[in-house]
């Protein structure tokens, strides 16, 4: 078991997972919002739609292609 920060929140869960899947099972699935304010959130989990953009500890990255890791700190832009 590895312990991530979302927003700040420790959530604990197993090692191997994708930042996009601990979003998914997180509260909210929501990644960020669009320049229209609208949420958006992973969606076709390779890298293509780029709908899944979060800041992760410090950079933007894409969530669905980054692995958890231990003390990883990840925010969302909403």
């Amino acid at each position: 078991m590895i312990t991530v920060y979302l927003d700040g929140q420790p959530l604990v869960m197993g090692e191997g997972l994708t930042v996009a899947a601990m979003l998914t099972l997180s509260e909210s699935s929501i990644a960020r919002l669009s320049c229209t304010g609208q949420p958006r959130a992973p969606f076709c989990g390779m890298g293509i739609c780029q709908e899944c953009r979060v800041t992760i500890d410090g950079r933007r990255q894409l969530a669905c292609q980054t692995l958890c890791q231990e003390g990883m700190h990840v925010e969302r832009t909403v």
